[in-house]
């Protein structure tokens, strides 16, 4: 049932954020993912803000804890916020949504790609980053492409990882594709590569958290002459941020993972990317281009559908903006219980080993 929201200035349309800024949530992940957001409003409200009513950010952060995330729901609901954006852990998102489904608060998931962010659907939730069933057939299609047929994972408990294996196992199977895996709660990084040089396995995925223990297991695995020949891959994502660059140096290179980019941004895309670059240190990642998207669409449904929850909620079928990535609707797709972009731009990139700032393409869907 749809809780009302409690009245609110008339200058201000306030929106909350639920992001991963403090540990063990993936911090970098989550500043970049707060910079696109904030970008984005300081855009509109620059230019007037949603007529004539500026945006304001209510923030919390989450440290990647599914109880503290839905705490915050709550919070923010009562705070009087008319929609919820953010997210970049799946298991953190995952306890998001339902409980915004619960509060009727229309939440626009940025960055977290589990499929099943509910269990039934819901039109209070959309998302704009592709479901991993799809992102990671296509790093499947990129495996096989590549002639890697025996996969080690390496692994730690959690619904997401558990979910990838899945993907992996069903898309490489008909191909003569095998997965096997290997206990990060029994192994050390030495007993990962001892592992390895007895399997035959090709390639291994880091199914892991960053930096610890994936950072580590990247080094033993470089340092192990036996393992000269085995790719190390990171389908979720991990090397996509300077920290890994900074972290690993050339070790870092040559890691496959997935990002939601296009091959080319659009005319927003290209303007954003110099205005994040501009208020960042670092090169922007995929993660603030999702955030600023989130915004934009909320910008769009406000100016268009007004303010109240249920139309916010009832707004995400209509919604046709062009965003930083591309022309961005939701829809129903199959086996996902949230309104979905169903054609995120995906891509299987890595860091080249010539140049650790500049990354290769090896497929895109």
């Amino acid at each position: 049932m749809s809780t009302p929201a409690p009245s609110l200035p008339d200058a201000v349309v306030r929106v909350g954020v639920v992001v991963p800024l403090s540990p063990p949530g993936w911090a970098e992940a989550g500043e970049h993912l707060l910079a696109g957001i904030e970008l984005a409003v300081a855009e509109i409200n620059g230019a007037g803000g949603v007529a004539g009513r500026p945006l304001e950010l209510a923030v919390r952060d989450t440290a990647a804890d599914p109880q503290r995330a839905a705490a915050a729901v709550d919070e923010l609901a009562g705070l009087g916020v008319v929609a919820l954006v953010g997210e970049y852990h799946s298991v953190v998102a995952r306890a998001v949504a339902p409980r915004a489904d619960a509060l009727g608060l229309p939440f626009l998931c940025t960055s977290a790609v589990l499929d099943a962010l509910t269990e039934e659907p819901t039109e209070w939730v959309a998302r704009l980053a592709p479901p991993q069933s799809r992102g990671w057939k296509l790093y499947a299609d990129f495996l096989l492409a590549a002639g890697h047929r025996r996969i080690a994972v390496a692994v730690q408990p959690s619904i997401y990882w558990e979910s990838g294996i899945r993907i992996l196992r069903n898309h490489l199977a008909p191909e003569g594709g095998t997965v096997v895996q290997l206990d990060l709660q029994a192994l050390t990084p030495p007993a990962v590569c001892d592992e390895l040089a007895t399997d035959g396995a090709t390639a291994l995925l880091l199914l892991a958290g960053y930096p610890e223990p994936a950072v580590p297991i990247v080094r033993a695995v470089r340092q192990d002459k036996r393992l000269a020949e085995v790719m190390i891959g990171a389908p979720a994502g991990q090397p996509e941020f300077a920290g890994w660059a900074e972290s690993l140096g050339d070790d870092g290179a040559g890691v496959p993972f997935l990002r939601y980019l296009p091959e080319t941004f659009t005319p927003l895309g290209a303007r954003v990317d110099a205005a994040l670059r501009e208020r960042r240190a670092d090169p922007p990642s995929f993660v603030a281009f999702e955030g600023y998207d989130a915004i934009a669409v909320l910008a769009e449904v406000f100016r268009t559908c007004g303010t109240d929850r249920t139309r916010i909620a009832e707004s995400w079928s209509h919604v046709a903006i062009e965003g930083t990535r591309g022309q961005i609707d939701f829809s129903r797709t199959p086996g996902i219980n949230v309104r979905q972009w169903t054609w995120a731009p995906i891509q299987v990139v890595d860091r080249d080993p010539a140049d650790l700032d500049r990354f290769r393409v090896h497929r895109s869907g």
